[in-house]
C-alpha cells in the first residue's frame, strides 16, 4: 500500500475530499497491477467495524497542521477527538463537535513527576483549577507522569506517587473525572522514567485504590519495554483508560512494512474486553501526506 501511495505524494496537507480521491485512484491503480494482497486492500478502504470504541488523534504529531484545520479534517475522518491539549484549546474542538479525550498534564512534568514529594504541591495545584474547567467543556480525562527515577527504587517511587495521588483523587472523583498516568518507554524515549512497565502501573493503581485513577497503556512504549501486549491487554485492561497507537520502530505510521505491531489484532483485543472509550493516535507521520496516513490508521483501527 505504501508503495501505492507514494504515486500520490504532494508537497502540502490534503483536504479530506482529495485524500478520499487519492485513495479512490490509489487503490484502482494497485489492483489494476496487482500490487496489493487481500490485507492491504483492506487496510487501504474504509472499513469502519463495529466501531466499539472511538477514535482521536494527538495534535503534537501534526505540528504543521493548525488546530482549525486539524479539527475539521479529523471530524471528516470520522474521528470523536483531538486530544493532549490544553484546557484553553478545548473551546476550539467543543465548536466543532469535537471532544478532547486526553487533557496535558502539568507542563514539563514527565521527568519531574509525582514520585517526587517536591513536586506534589504545583502538581495538586494544577489539578485543583483545570479539572474542574475541563470538566466543564467536556473533558474528564487528564494526563500524569511518574517522573524519572533518579535513584529511587521501584518500592520509593511507588509510595511517594501514591501519596501525591490520595490528594489528587478525591478531586477527580468531585467532579467525576480520571487522573491517568501514562506507561511510556524508558530504552528509547524517555531513559530513566519510572512507569515504564505494565506491572508497575498497575500495584501503583492497586495501591491507591480508586476509579478515578488508571493508565494509559501505550502500545507503542510497551511493544518497546515488555511486547506480550495482547495478553497484557487482557489481563490488566480494568485499569486502562486510555490506549495509544504508534508504529515500532520510529513510532511513525501504522501500516509500514519496516514496523512489528500487528495493529489489527491488538485492536480487536482491546474490542474484545468491552472496552468503549477512545484509542488515541499518537504516531509522528513519516510520509509526506499526513492526513492520508491518518485515514489508514483509522481504518487499520476499525475493528
Amino acid at each position: 500500500m505504501a508503495t501505492a501511495v507514494s504515486l500520490f505524494y504532494v508537497t502540502s496537507l490534503i483536504t479530506r475530499r482529495s485524500a478520499l480521491k487519492r485513495f479512490a485512484s490509489t487503490t484502482a491503480l494497485a489492483s489494476a497491477r496487482g500490487a496489493l494482497t487481500s490485507s492491504n486492500l483492506t487496510a487501504a478502504h474504509h472499513q469502519t467495524g463495529t466501531r466499539q470504541f472511538k477514535h482521536s488523534v494527538c495534535k503534537w504529531c501534526f505540528k504543521d497542521i493548525s488546530l482549525e484545520d486539524l479539527a475539521d479534517q479529523a471530524k471528516d475522518l470520522g474521528l470523536e477527538s483531538i486530544e493532549l491539549l490544553n484546557v484553553e484549546e478545548l473551546p476550539t474542538i467543543n465548536k466543532r463537535g469535537l471532544k478532547c479525550a486526553m487533557v496535558k498534564g502539568v507542563p514539563g512534568r514527565i521527568e519531574n513527576g509525582l514520585n517526587d514529594a517536591k513536586n506534589h504541591d504545583a502538581i495538586v495545584a494544577f489539578m485543583e483549577r483545570q479539572i474542574p474547567r475541563a470538566v466543564e467543556l467536556g473533558a474528564t480525562n487528564l494526563i500524569c507522569f511518574s517522573g524519572n527515577r533518579r535513584g529511587l527504587s521501584e518500592e520509593e517511587g511507588l509510595e511517594v506517587c501514591a501519596q501525591g495521588l490520595a490528594r489528587i483523587v478525591p478531586i477527580a472523583g468531585k467532579y467525576g473525572a480520571t487522573v491517568t498516568m501514562e506507561l511510556l518507554n524508558s530504552k528509547v524515549d524517555h531513559a530513566d522514567y519510572q512507569c515504564d512497565h505494565t506491572a508497575w502501573g498497575v500495584q501503583l493503581c492497586e495501591k491507591v485504590g480508586s476509579a478515578h485513577f488508571k493508565l494509559l497503556y501505550d502500545i507503542y512504549h510497551m511493544q518497546i519495554m515488555e511486547g506480550d501486549l495482547i495478553r497484557t491487554i487482557r489481563d490488566h485492561h480494568p485499569w486502562f483508560s486510555h490506549y495509544h497507537t504508534g508504529g515500532n520502530p520510529g513510532r511513525h505510521e501504522l501500516d509500514g512494512d519496516r514496523q512489528e505491531i500487528d495493529y489489527p489484532a491488538v485492536m480487536r483485543a482491546i474490542a474484545d474486553t468491552g472496552y468503549t472509550g477512545f484509542v488515541g493516535q499518537e504516531f509522528i507521520p513519516a510520509e509526506t501526506d499526513a492526513i492520508a496516513s491518518l485515514q489508514r490508521a483509522i481504518n487499520l483501527c476499525s475493528v
